[in-house]
């Protein structure tokens, strides 16, 4: 379980990473879809940024871990509600799902639920 809690890690961190640094065309649009403010749209990008950096940083100093896969959660959470209101299919709400249920996985195995 450490060592998929840990693989979960790195792929979310780096996954979001990935989003607002290489494919931050995709999030201009998909914010522009979803109605949200540049302002907000760039808030969330260097929340989620730092929540990355921090997800990476919980690999050495473990204490860190359960409160960015939380804040990753509450981020993916959020992604799927955005997405549900505008009503998009499955397909375009898979990644923000599966990194939700990652976000929790992380969470609850560092808090000794599972």
């Amino acid at each position: 379980m450490e060592y998929i809690s840990l693989l979960f890690q790195v792929v979310v961190a780096v996954s979001v990473l990935i989003v607002w640094v290489f494919r931050y065309h995709n999030v201009i649009k998909e914010f522009q879809q979803f109605g949200y403010s540049d302002v907000f749209r760039n808030f969330v990008g260097a929340s989620k940024i730092a929540t990355s950096t921090l997800l990476l940083t919980g690999i050495c100093y473990e204490e860190l871990t359960p409160y960015a896969a939380i804040s990753m959660a509450v981020f993916m959470f959020a992604a799927q509600l955005s997405h549900i209101r505008v009503k998009n299919p499955l397909i375009q709400r898979l990644p923000s799902l599966v990194f939700l249920l990652m976000s929790l996985f992380i969470a609850l195995f560092h808090y000794g639920v599972i």
